[in-house]
């Protein structure tokens, strides 16, 4: 049976990078429910395609254990993150990417979601794929040149463009 995947899309989301999740998701019958990490299900895309997504992370506050997997789907996940780090829907991205991460869950995402993963203190000894201009910032885990990097249940790839590198892995171990 597959895993049920929740799925973390920023406002505004890197859309290239959630469609390439949500339709592989959809071709092999992985469950997955999105989630906006803001504080309306209704998102857009960083071009600027409005798009409503299933709920929003304070939906899926304290529901690890109804998911096997969390996938980060980033944009401009960084600077967002920096304007409105107090913000309750960014708290709550937080302890959630924490309490999958401590949980054992499937880890995944791309571009900077290796970075929020260190900072919820989720990385210790991992080897981790990330955008380039913010590798230096990893510290407990190991940020890489690699495209993607699979490190246990840690799949993460440096940008969108290297989601196909790791989607078919990731989806093997979603089957």
């Amino acid at each position: 049976m597959a895993k049920k995947t929740a799925v973390l899309a920023v406002d505004p989301v890197n859309g290239a990078g959630l469609f390439q999740y949500l339709e592989s998701f959809y071709e092999n019958g992985i469950p997955y429910t999105v989630f906006a990490v803001a504080e309306s299900p209704d998102i857009k895309t960083n071009s600027g395609i409005p798009i409503r997504v299933d709920g929003t992370v304070t939906d899926l506050k304290g529901k690890a254990d109804e998911y096997e997997a969390l996938v980060f789907a980033c944009g401009d996940a960084i600077p967002k993150f920096n304007q409105n780090a107090d913000a309750p829907y960014n708290r709550d991205m937080m302890e959630i990417i924490k309490e999958f991460g401590n949980a054992g869950k499937i880890m995944a995402g791309h571009c900077a979601a290796a970075l929020l993963f260190e900072m919820a203190g989720i990385t210790d000894g991992r080897r981790l794929a990330i955008h380039p201009f913010i590798k230096g910032a990893v510290v407990n885990g190991t940020a890489t040149d690699e495209l993607f990097e699979k490190d246990g249940n840690f799949y993460t790839a440096q940008t969108e463009s290297a989601i196909p590198a790791m989607i078919g892995e990731l989806v093997d171990i979603l089957k």
